[in-house]
């Protein structure tokens, strides 16, 4: 399989995680964000872990831990917390600093070349993405300003050490332990700083169903998959969809004009995105990784 589809496969889930913000205003109950990201989290996972049907050996259990932390977490609490707190489209500006952290945790963790492409291609994106966002003329919070940062750090880190320790198990195998032992670190952090859950109606559930089979095991399953194929700064440069999706669907869905600059704002973007992947390049599997592939 060549490159452009791998690159293709793997923006589905950075576009499909621009409905999130959408999905958790309009459908899920407002103050829960941790609760929430326990229950996008773990169910998915230990679906997954049913299907996987493989448990982590040896030193991977605390690995697993450690890219569930970063990856779901940590990421997902401060994501819920953006997207209370502020727009979709603001909440993804911040964000937007995360490919500019891959591209310097990869050089230190990774031993890879930092690219004057790579830095031109994260630093449009994130014009891009602050036209996109503070084009609308919407209010910023602090809080959910430093949520999104956070979550950016927190995601960053994530992709390169999952780009770092891949394990010789199929993608759904190595999602679900992610997954789950992400949902599992949420359940007690839940538990002691939030209220209980009040009773969830219909469309609670359906959100709460999305976000979790489609915007968690789905689609994580694809990001994972294109972070072992694909140089790390050109997979985090395709996180840039999921404002441009944010704000498309806030379009769409919701009714919000979008701006002259909002407009240019989403030129810049798909260009930072184009330049993102110029720079990067195709890694050669070793044969283990490959049979890895051909087994998903």
């Amino acid at each position: 399989m060549n490159r452009q589809i791998d690159l293709a496969i793997t923006a589905i889930a950075p576009l499909v995680w621009g409905s999130t913000y959408y999905v958790t205003t309009e459908y899920l109950p407002v103050g829960y964000p941790i609760t929430m990201a326990a229950l996008r989290a773990l169910p998915a996972g230990l679906i997954l872990l049913v299907l996987a049907r493989q448990l982590p050996q040896g030193i991977w259990w605390a690995r697993v831990f450690a890219l569930g932390a970063l990856n779901f977490t940590l990421f997902w609490t401060l994501l819920f917390v953006a997207a209370y707190r502020l727009p979709g489209g603001v909440a993804a500006t911040v964000g937007a600093v995360q490919p500019l952290i891959v591209v310097f945790l990869a050089s230190i963790v990774l031993g890879s070349a930092i690219r004057p492409t790579s830095i031109t291609a994260a630093a449009m994106g994130i014009v891009g993405v602050g036209f996109l966002a503070l084009g609308g003329n919407v209010g910023l919070d602090p809080v959910g300003l430093a949520a999104g940062l956070g979550g950016a750090i927190s995601m960053g880190a994530g992709t390169v050490l999952t780009r770092k320790w891949q394990p010789s198990v199929p993608l759904l195998t190595f999602t679900a332990w992610q997954l789950s032992a992400g949902g599992l670190l949420l359940v007690p952090l839940a538990v002691l700083l939030e209220p209980p859950l009040p009773a969830l109606d219909v469309q609670n559930i359906l959100g709460i169903g999305y976000l979790g089979l489609i915007g968690a095991a789905l689609t994580y399953i694809l990001w994972f998959r294109g972070i072992s194929r694909i140089e790390p700064g050109a997979v985090s440069a395709l996180g840039f969809l999921s404002p441009l999706a944010a704000v498309l669907i806030g379009w769409v869905l919701l009714g919000q004009a979008l701006t002259v600059w909002q407009i240019v704002g989403a030129g810049i973007v798909l260009s930072a995105i184009s330049l993102g992947q110029l720079s990067g390049r195709s890694l050669r599997l070793t044969p283990l990784q490959h049979a890895n592939h051909t087994t998903n």
